[in-house]
């Protein structure tokens, strides 16, 4: 990116109120306005994970949750992947992932990591080391596969 992007980690109890809403208004925006997909997104899975924010000049660009293990799968796994329309094809997603895994393996050490993810992202998350390991399944009208990044 042209621009330095800062990326913080906080369990969710470090966020403050303002990076809370600017996470939620971002994950409603792509995943329910721009992929028309009504769901709940706010699972209480939020509580107990780690939040990656990217910022480029203020501006939440990108951002994931890294859930523990045993929160959504045996193996920690990350979710809730999304960049900011306004700044795609600025590489915020690529380096979004790239800094996923590394602070996944900095959380829980060199163990496997789990993802459910859209089928049309597979191609994208198999460049982090992720392998499809499941059939395709559907969740909230969207094909979904599982993938696996292992050691």
């Amino acid at each position: 990116m042209e621009n330095e992007t800062t990326w913080q980690l906080k369990k969710f109890n470090e966020l403050s109120t303002k990076e809370v809403y600017e996470i939620l208004r971002l994950r409603s925006e792509v995943f329910v306005v721009e992929q028309n997909c009504v769901f709940l997104d706010m699972d209480n899975r939020d509580f107990d994970s780690h939040h990656l924010q990217g910022r480029l000049e203020g501006n939440l660009v990108a951002y994931v949750r890294i859930l523990p293990p045993g929160l959504a799968y045996k193996e920690p796994s990350i979710g809730r992947v999304v960049s900011s329309p306004a700044f795609r094809k600025m590489g915020a997603g690529i380096e979004l992932m790239q800094k996923a895994v590394k602070e996944t393996l900095n959380l829980y050490g060199e163990v496997p990591i789990m993802i459910g993810a859209q089928l049309y992202l597979k191609k994208f998350y198999e460049k982090f080391g992720f392998r499809k390991c499941s059939d395709i399944y559907m969740e909230d009208e969207i094909e979904h596969i599982k993938m696996i990044r292992e050691l």
